[in-house]
Formats: structure tokens, C-alpha cells, sequence
């Protein structure tokens, strides 16, 4: 195992940084996300690695893509995590720690980092570039940096569909779930923020438009069955939506209402979400979900070809 690099301006940040205190979050919420032998698939019957690869994931957090990538790449792969999250970093090299890989961990922010000669087989991120007001800048050095007819593999939402696939037997969906408000709200944000929660149907489009070939997408294969006896993934399944901002307890219904409005909805649009979410956790919190539940998270797989 490689040790730590640290590549930021001035040694080591000291301020605080979100995604170092969410831990326990990333943690739980990745095992939503695929059943093992459909990353089995991907890696062998859909991009073919046939050959030792090395693997660059951006925004690597945990390292999480590594420890589910790794078990099913030719023996001799190797990985490279980069985060800015200090916290997130140690932790990273901590879940490695033992496990018979080759990896290194390079602590700086991305939009900062100089690829330089850096060039890998494999550039790889996931649910990390809808956290960014420029994605596009970070896809471009993803392909900068791999190799000529190296890779570049996107795995990202698509937060509107995701909520879509939310089943709850004997409830009526639009109750609990106003897709058409959620829709309005998604699009305000991206236009405010430049964080765009429904990047990964996008994303081969932005692919091709920064000059990959080759592109293609699929989508993750779980779908998440829980009837009422099953009490420990009822929990995991209410603490994934309170994480994705649904059915989480309100403690200011006014603080609440204001917020929607500030950033774009009508009063009316915001007291219908308001006592949407108010049921679903109502549901989920209170009542213990006495129904049937089905639940497909969408997150989009797309990736393409550096051919020049």
C-alpha cells in the first residue's frame, strides 16, 4: 500500500470540510446502491478489463469504489483515491489496511489538483460530481487524465426517477411523493447552485460534448423489497430518505415553508411538500411502516472512451 500524498496549496487545509463529518452516512448509504454480481458484470462483460488496470477515483471518499472494483479486476490493478476530506482520507487507507491491493491516496481539491503526467487506464467517480457547481471542469480532467483508450466511468443520479420508485403498497404515491413539485425544486437548485441532483441522465451527453467515444450507460441493478417484518432494512430505508432530505422529523414547519419558498416554490407548492413529508415520515417514524415497500434507487453508470 502507497502511503498518503498531500497535494494542496500550503500544506494540509485546517477548515472544516461537510463531507468529513458524514462518515457514518456514506458508510450506510453505499449499500443501497448494487447487488455484487452486477458490478461482477460490469467489469468484465460490459467494459471488458481484461488486462491489470490503475484506477483513478475522483472525490473517492472511503474509497468505496475501490473495495468494490478491486475483488474483480485482473490480478496486478491498482487504485488511486483522491478527496479533500482529511477525515475521509484516513478512513479510506484505514478500510484498505491489510487487504492485499496496491493504492495510494492523494489528499487535495480537485478543482485545484494539477494533473500533469498523471495518466491512468480507469478515471472513475461516483455521486460526487452532483455535488459541484462545475462538474464539467472536473469531467474534462477526468479525461485528461487516462490514457489513449483509457476510460472514464460516471456513476451519478437521477434524483427525480429515483423518487418515482418509491412504492409503499395501500398508500397513494402522489400523497406522499409530489413528483411535479420535486421536479420544479431540482431544477431551481441546478439553475441557483450549479449542483445538479439529476446529473447522471445527463452525463453522456456531457461526455460526448468534451470528446469521448464509445459512450454508453446503464443504469444499477438494486431494488429494494421491505415488508413489514423486516425491521432492520425498514430503519435503513427510512434513514437513506431522511439522508436524501425526505420523511425526516420537521422540528420548524415555518423555518420549514421558507425555505421552499426561498428557493423558488409557491406557498402552495411548499405546504403541499411540507405535508407530504409530514406522512411519509409519519409512516415510516411513527407507525413503524405497517405496509409493503418497494424502493429502485436510480443512479446512472455512464462512460466512454478517450480515443485521441
Amino acid at each position: 500500500m502507497f502511503p498518503i500524498r498531500e497535494s494542496m496549496k500550503g500544506g494540509i487545509r485546517v477548515e472544516p470540510y461537510y463531507w468529513d463529518e458524514q462518515i457514518d452516512y456514506l458508510t450506510n448509504s453505499r449499500s443501497m446502491f448494487y447487488n455484487e454480481d452486477y458490478i461482477e458484470f460490469l467489469i468484465k462483460s460490459v467494459w471488458k478489463l481484461s488486462g491489470p488496470v490503475h484506477i483513478v477515483d475522483f472525490g473517492c471518499g472511503l474509497g468505496y469504489l475501490g473495495l468494490k472494483f478491486l475483488p474483480y479486476l485482473p490480478e496486478g490493478s491498482k487504485y488511486t483515491g483522491i478527496d479533500k476530506g482529511v477525515k475521509l482520507i484516513r478512513k479510506a487507507e484505514e478500510n484498505f489496511r491489510g487487504l492485499p491491493f496496491e493504492t495510494e491516496f492523494i489528499i487535495s481539491d480537485l478543482y485545484d489538483l494539477d494533473i500533469g503526467e498523471m495518466k491512468y487506464d480507469l478515471a472513475i467517480c461516483q455521486a460526487f460530481l452532483m455535488h459541484l457547481p462545475d462538474p464539467k471542469a472536473i469531467l474534462e480532467k477526468m479525461i485528461r487524465s487516462v490514457k489513449t483508450e483509457g476510460k472514464v466511468i460516471c456513476i451519478e443520479p437521477h434524483w427525480i426517477s429515483a423518487m418515482a420508485n418509491i412504492y409503499v403498497h395501500e398508500m397513494k404515491q402522489s400523497d406522499f411523493m409530489s413528483l411535479g413539485i420535486l421536479q420544479k425544486l431540482y431544477e431551481l437548485d441546478a439553475v441557483r447552485t450549479g449542483k445538479d441532483g439529476n446529473i447522471g441522465v445527463k452525463m453522456p451527453i456531457y461526455m460526448r460534448e468534451l470528446g469521448l467515444d464509445n459512450i454508453g450507460c446503464r443504469i444499477n441493478d438494486i431494488v429494494r423489497y421491505i415488508n413489514p417484518d423486516h425491521t432492520e432494512e425498514k430503519a435503513m430505508l427510512y434513514n437513506k430518505l431522511c439522508d436524501d432530505g425526505f420523511a425526516a422529523p420537521i422540528a420548524n414547519e415555518e423555518a420549514f415553508v421558507q425555505n421552499l419558498l426561498s428557493r423558488g416554490l409557491s406557498f402552495e407548492e411548499a405546504q403541499q411538500q411540507l405535508a407530504s413529508e409530514k406522512l411519509l415520515h409519519e409512516e415510516y417514524s411513527v407507525n413503524g411502516l405497517q405496509y409493503n415497500t418497494v424502493y429502485a434507487p436510480t443512479m446512472m453508470i455512464s462512460y466512454g472512451t478517450k480515443t485521441k
